[in-house]
């Protein structure tokens, strides 16, 4: 059994991946602001604190996973929400490693967030880890997070970054704020409806990031998505037929654009990226198509 470290704990990936590991029967920490509520979400059994300083010195941390970070598209993206995003998280691991650094025992791993968005838009170019960038605002602070993440390895830390798709999920996320619209017939593709969607299904990202918590030969960049990215269209029409409604409606981009300035680009942009590297080092997807996992997540989400 190991012992971790969850930062961004009450998250959507962070609170289905301290289940997982409670079920597993592994030691979890949560670092968070406000103990209290954190532990309301999560249940007794994770162990909470404000800071790795106010860690007993004497609970040994084999592994961290970094998943702190401010909403993206919560609200418009101002300047002062730009700097917020990026001092929730390239700041905030940059002092997390800060404080390990100070710990007689270290963590042997540092497992970091980031996104697909490092990439920015690239249209229908099949991006692999090894793929380019364009420079944009999503990269910029995907890159830097990165970089930060990285710092851990002058500590003697292994250090492996996923970068994050679409999560596909029950309980929150991006599905949550697409189902009204589409429940009430009202849904459709954003634009023309080719921009790629890098998704992957809840189960799947928390197994990708224990899979890299648990190999140690691991290390470096990978795709947090699924093999079968889908265009904003194929999506729409995927959703609409899981839901049994029609799909006519179309969002200009115009109109986006007015609503949500900037990050708008985060909808009318895309990234066909493919998660060349987990294959390749073994890891096996359980959903790959986007109509099972909308098919799966839906349905658990009526049980409730």
């Amino acid at each position: 059994m190991a012992a971790y470290l969850i930062t961004g704990a009450s998250g959507l990936i962070g609170q289905a991946l301290c289940q997982r590991l409670l079920n597993n029967g592994e030691t979890v920490f949560a670092l968070s602001r406000n103990c209290q509520k954190t532990q309301k979400i999560l249940g007794p059994q994770v162990h909470c604190a404000e800071s790795v300083a106010a860690l007993p010195v004497d609970d040994h941390i084999d592994i961290v996973i970094n998943l702190a970070g401010a909403p993206i598209v919560d609200k418009r993206w101002t300047e002062q929400r730009k700097q917020l995003l990026l001092e929730s998280r390239v700041t905030y691991t940059q002092d997390l490693i800060q404080q390990l650094s100070k710990r007689s025992s270290r963590p042997h791993s540092f497992i970091s967030g980031s996104a697909v968005g490092w990439y920015g838009n690239q249209g229908e170019t099949i991006l692999t880890e090894e793929s380019d960038f364009e420079a944009d605002f999503s990269h910029e602070l995907c890159d830097q997070w990165e970089k930060a993440a990285l710092s851990a390895e002058s500590l003697g830390m292994r250090v492996a970054i996923v970068r994050t798709g679409l999560v596909v999920s029950p309980s929150g996320g991006f599905l949550s704020k697409m189902l009204l619209p589409f429940k009430m017939g009202l849904g459709g593709p954003i634009s023309d409806g080719r921009q790629y969607m890098p998704w992957i299904h809840i189960d799947d990202i928390c197994r990708l990031f224990l899979f890299l918590a648990e190999n140690r030969a691991y290390s470096g960049v990978f795709n947090g998505s699924a093999p079968r990215p889908v265009t904003n269209q194929q999506f729409s029409e995927a959703l609409a037929e899981t839901l049994h409604r029609p799909a006519f409606f179309r969002v200009p981009a115009c109109v986006l654009k007015t609503a949500m300035g900037e990050m708008a680009d985060l909808l009318l942009g895309g990234q066909r990226a493919i998660p060349e590297k987990a294959q390749a080092s073994g890891f096996e997807f359980l959903y790959t198509d986007i109509q099972s996992a909308l098919s799966d997540v839906l349905n658990s989400s009526n049980k409730k």
